[in-house]
């Protein structure tokens, strides 16, 4: 039987600062002896600007809970991609990632953001970790976790750390009082993304007052082939992208990629 310092926990994330979704799964992953590795898909910045600040501020909250610096892996900017460009880039995105999987094995879990329609860089790269999931038979690992998305509301409204239903059961873990605070600090250690955690941070607040858990959900690969959730999405509402374009790019690339397996 393999013991656990064998195995790898993979958190994949879009963005820098993605990682306040999942700092309980870190934590628990650690703390079980796993040894956890952190994957950045984006450069967290548009085309041109220097993404050291971001990645600083990502290093410094990972390694406060207990990552190792040399675990926390920028691929967008290994590879070149851009914040807002992963949808443009999957095949590229889809191979660092394939490679940085299957070099890593065993597995324990593989974390992706959810589909959701938050943002068309979160889908994309759910969609290219389910592909790759789908690819080497390794699906049952993975689990999604929420961001935000504008389910049932309006304008630029949105709803954070809340699962679609539509995304399946929903695996829900208890966040204790001392970690829910420290969690709420590190949420404040993005300084170059204040004008986002305006927005964001009092959604979280709440959140940790008064439901404080950490919620995951499995992933499908049938569920990419449909809309995230009626109505519009936020990423559409924002006018980061349209929907059907996004779509058309990803059964573009599962096509070309796994459709058949």
């Amino acid at each position: 039987m393999l013991k656990h310092e064998q195995l790898s926990e993979i958190f994949v994330f879009a963005h820098q600062d993605d990682e306040s979704a999942v700092y309980q799964k870190i934590v628990d992953a650690l703390q079980e002896g796993r040894r956890v590795l952190c994957v950045f898909v984006t450069s967290g910045m548009t085309k041109g600007l220097d993404s050291s600040r971001r990645n600083n501020e990502s290093t410094l909250v990972l390694t406060s809970l207990g990552v190792t610096s040399d675990h926390i892996y920028f691929a967008g900017d290994i590879v070149g991609i851009t914040d807002g460009d992963l949808v443009n880039r999957l095949d590229q995105a889809a191979q660092w990632l394939e490679s940085f999987f299957l070099s890593n094995r065993p597995v324990n879990r593989i974390f992706l953001p959810a589909w959701e329609g938050g943002h068309p860089d979160h889908d994309a790269l759910h969609a290219i970790g389910v592909s790759i999931g789908k690819k080497h038979s390794f699906l049952d690992a993975m689990r999604q976790y929420s961001l935000y998305n504008g389910y049932h509301c309006k304008g630029p409204l949105f709803r954070t750390f809340l699962p679609l239903q539509q995304n399946g059961l929903v695996e829900k873990e208890k966040i204790s009082w001392p970690n829910r605070i420290t969690f709420l600090k590190n949420c404040l250690q993005y300084p170059s993304q204040a004008k986002t955690w305006i927005g964001l941070f009092p959604m979280m607040l709440i959140h940790y007052i008064f439901w404080g858990t950490q919620n995951l959900q499995p992933v499908s690969f049938k569920r990419i082939m449909n809309r995230p959730h009626s109505g519009s999405l936020y990423y559409e509402r924002r006018r980061f992208a349209v929907y059907e374009n996004v779509h058309q790019k990803i059964r573009t690339f599962i096509s070309k990629n796994n459709e058949s397996n």
